[in-house]
């Protein structure tokens, strides 16, 4: 039998309402009622009615979340953080994988969930500026990546720029001086044309040639999208010290390619990723790659829909997200002594 308020209060000797404070953590409990009452929710092992408490506030206690690409291992980990946010809520996350497509990112914008969920957080690829600005939606919208609309909508990014400036200052504080960019994507892409920007400038202020022919273009960003290009650019006949490569997936496919062609990492090229997804961690040659906060990137998302649910939000903003470069032996080698393994 579930056990309800009525018997935690009898079980405690307290009211239902005093047991209710408790439950949604009412701060003008003291302590030592507080304390109380918890002891008594252990004994009983009760657990509230989630979606009853949900449903008395006319909602409905699920928030979406839509991104592009759920196998991309930087998507799976950034919906992780926004379902631990979430639960922290007491809200549960629905994921809509829309493959980049506009078609489906318009069904997400537009509402088609709109009965079930209370708010909807999205990255979207090729969504314009219109499709958003016609939504006639209420239900609160929360944009994530570089895409920038300059809608009153919150939209929480990385300064991509930056990143990108912070990973090329590192390959040229090594003393590497020819630095290709692999991942400027065929097309509008603009977090890819952010981190070229990046590339170009930090090479610049350093006096050195942003070299266009060191970078290559891609249709993808997955493994072999990263492979191909950096066929491409070693096929030219050319040889750069170093690769900063658009993200994770496609530095760790340029690094097998160099591996396959006999080029030691770093010694001989040194490579850089971006987002630090878990599967650079633990190659045969760990990558060094850009950081971006993902847990606080979950949680601001979060925090912006609830704060727009309970009208508690100030005009719409632009959130800016850290981010920080973890160096690693795809730029750094192996620390000395340290046994060597395949490249």
């Amino acid at each position: 039998m579930r056990v309800s308020l009525k018997d935690v209060a009898a079980h405690a000797g307290v009211s239902i309402k005093t047991v209710s404070n408790v439950v949604n953590n009412y701060q003008h409990v003291t302590p030592a009622m507080r304390e109380r009452v918890q002891r008594s929710i252990d004994a009983l092992g009760y657990r509230p009615n989630l979606a009853a408490r949900h449903l008395r506030k006319g909602r409905t206690g699920i928030i979406a979340l839509a991104l592009p690409e759920l196998g991309n291992p930087y998507f799976a980990e950034l919906a992780a953080s926004v379902i631990d946010a979430a639960s922290r809520h007491d809200y549960i996350v629905l994921l809509d994988h829309t493959g980049g497509s506009r078609e489906q990112e318009l069904l997400v914008s537009q509402g088609f969930r709109a009965r079930v969920i209370d708010g909807l957080i999205l990255s979207p690829i090729e969504l314009e500026a219109e499709d958003l600005r016609d939504r006639s939606e209420d239900v609160p919208l929360v944009l994530l990546g570089e895409r920038d609309y300059d809608l009153p909508y919150d939209h929480i990014a990385i300064d991509n720029v930056a990143a990108a400036r912070a990973a090329v200052r590192h390959l040229i504080a090594l003393g590497r001086r020819e630095v290709a960019f692999i991942g400027a994507r065929r097309g509008r892409s603009e977090p890819a044309q952010l981190r070229v920007r990046g590339w170009r400038e930090e090479l610049t202020a350093a006096g050195l040639a942003a070299d266009e022919g060191l970078v290559a273009a891609t249709d993808g960003w997955g493994h072999a999208d990263g492979a191909l290009a950096m066929n491409h650019i070693l096929d030219s006949g050319r040889r750069p010290d170093a690769v900063f490569a658009y993200n994770d997936p496609m530095a760790i496919g340029a690094m097998r390619v160099l591996h396959e062609r006999g080029l030691r990492v770093p010694e001989d090229i040194a490579v850089v990723g971006f987002d630090d997804v878990i599967e650079g961690r633990f190659g045969a040659v760990t990558l060094t790659s850009v950081s971006p906060d993902k847990a606080a990137i979950g949680r601001l998302a979060v925090e912006s829909v609830l704060a727009r649910l309970n009208d508690r939000a100030p005009e719409p903003r632009r959130i800016r997200a850290d981010h920080q470069l973890v160096e690693r032996e795809s730029t750094l080698g192996r620390p000395a002594g340290s046994a060597r393994g395949t490249h």
